[in-house]
């Protein structure tokens, strides 16, 4: 198992930007805000609303694309997965913060 630090990091930054954008903006024109509300509240809708759950389908491509075997692959798409989520962590703690 040999992912590219680089790589993984651009990657990482890719997936919290995209899962960010997905699930907690209305994008330009309020594009990404029509795009959730056609899914409603089935399963495409509340996955749009979590971005913890919506972390790990984003994830995946960029695992992929990363790592040539399996094994890589999916402990690969759990760390980015998780390292999105951490910098949503921190990202959403300073907005608390500012909001004070």
């Amino acid at each position: 198992m040999n992912v590219d630090g680089i790589a993984f990091i651009l990657c990482t930054l890719a997936v919290w930007r995209l899962t960010h954008l997905f699930s907690q903006e209305d994008g330009p024109f309020d594009l990404v805000l029509k795009f959730r509300k056609l899914f409603g509240h089935g399963f495409f809708g509340n996955l749009l609303d979590c971005f913890y759950c919506l972390s790990l389908w984003i994830a995946m491509p960029f695992a992929w694309w990363l790592c040539g075997e399996w094994i890589s692959g999916l402990i690969t798409w759990l760390a980015l997965s998780g390292a999105a989520s951490l910098l949503f962590k921190i990202s959403e703690k300073n907005q608390k913060q500012e909001k004070i």
